[in-house]
């Protein structure tokens, strides 16, 4: 195993652990709130080979996350909603602002790159403040990086057959493997909750869940490769030595969060 790779998930997951277990909601907003902004910056620096993003708003709309405690959460739903056509609409008054300097093309890979990180960060928010968000979290967490962490060592011993041209490194053989360990983590953190937390969660309702999410957050991983394919770069950044950028790190985790949301609603 990468010896960068290992080094820097070592460094990494206390850090996690204590943001997401000791931080206050106001911490944990503010830290996804940079975590939006690195990811962000990375996406403009990447996508400006082919386009010339409105970096100003994509900024601005990261710093929403910090600030989304204070909606009261009667008015939070509404607030979201608007902030789409909102964010579309100062897009477009850019274009004409500047006489079509800041083309169509311009604000399309701006406002994809805004939904694609800012919102879909968002939603982490969202589970973190659920009742039990602090437990359910972590489900998310276990789906996208337990999937990674097997689907890699899966792929690297016992990958023969390639999944698609869009992340060649990529096996079905890791994909499977991805999945199975990342869906074991979570019943055996299930386990944990339920026997030690007095949780209640139905074995099977979460085992169905897990796959789900994992499914989902590979998608959101061919998803980012797919970006990078497009404007031929290997990595994001070289911000996290042996995981690339801060985006490669978080590309399945913020894929599956709306769906996590959701599903967690139900569950």
């Amino acid at each position: 195993m990468d010896v960068k790779r290992l080094t820097s998930g070592l460094l990494g997951f206390p850090l996690v652990l204590i943001v997401l277990l000791m931080g206050n909601k106001i911490l944990v907003d503010v830290a996804l709130s940079i975590i939006a902004l690195l990811a962000m910056n990375e996406y403009f620096n990447a996508v400006r080979k082919v386009s010339n993003p409105v970096r100003w708003i994509g900024y601005a709309s990261c710093f929403s996350i910090a600030i989304i405690h204070i909606v009261p959460p009667e008015a939070l739903n509404m607030v979201v909603i608007l902030a789409v056509p909102t964010i579309l609409m100062i897009l477009f008054v850019q274009v004409i602002a500047t006489d079509m300097k800041i083309s169509f093309k311009d604000i399309a890979y701006t406002f994809i790159g805004i939904f694609y990180v800012v919102f879909f960060i968002m939603f982490v928010a969202f589970i973190d403040g659920m009742k039990d968000g602090k437990i359910l979290i972590w489900y998310a967490l276990f789906a996208a990086w337990g999937t990674d962490i097997f689907a890699y060592i899966v792929g690297k011993y016992f990958g023969k057959h390639k999944f698609s041209k869009v992340s060649p490194k990529k096996s079905i053989e890791g994909c499977i493997g991805g999945t199975i360990g990342a869906v074991i983590l979570i019943l055996l953190y299930t386990y944990v909750a339920n026997t030690y937390w007095e949780m209640n969660y139905s074995y099977l309702q979460i085992g169905l869940i897990g796959i789900v999410l994992s499914l989902i957050g590979q998608i959101g991983d061919f998803s980012a490769s797919t970006i990078k394919r497009f404007v031929d770069i290997k990595d994001y950044s070289n911000l996290i030595p042996g995981h690339g950028g801060m985006l490669d790190r978080i590309d399945s985790l913020i894929f599956l969060a709306p769906f996590a949301y959701a599903l967690f609603t139900i569950l």
